[in-house]
């Protein structure tokens, strides 16, 4: 599967989720302060809710329902109660665009 081009990088608020779904995958799609933009699942392992209706900190995404924190570099969870990570998802910026491919993780 070829990377899908998503939204204009200027689209993306900075320290906020969204919800972007790509061939039956949901994803949460963040851009943090510093400006770099992460693609990762976004169901949070804990229970079935969507991580991009949560908070950005850093390079962290957590759980608005029970306050688990997921890397957004690894997808692993750094606070309970979540122990089980999320898929991490390849973003490409090309010439102002930002592409994901939900069938390439960068890491489980």
């Amino acid at each position: 599967m070829a990377a899908t081009k998503i939204c204009a990088l200027d689209e993306l608020e900075v320290n906020q989720a969204v919800k972007v779904e790509i061939d039956g995958v949901a994803i949460a799609l963040v851009r943090d302060a510093a400006g770099d933009v992460f693609a990762i699942g976004d169901t949070c392992t804990h229970g079935d809710i969507s991580l991009s209706e949560g908070f950005v900190e850093g390079q962290t995404l957590e759980c608005w329902a029970h306050g688990s924190m997921f890397s957004l570099t690894t997808g692993k969870p750094l606070s309970l109660p979540a122990y089980d990570p999320v898929p991490v998802y390849n973003v490409e910026l090309i010439d102002g665009y930002v592409f994901v491919d939900p069938s390439v993780t960068v890491a489980v």
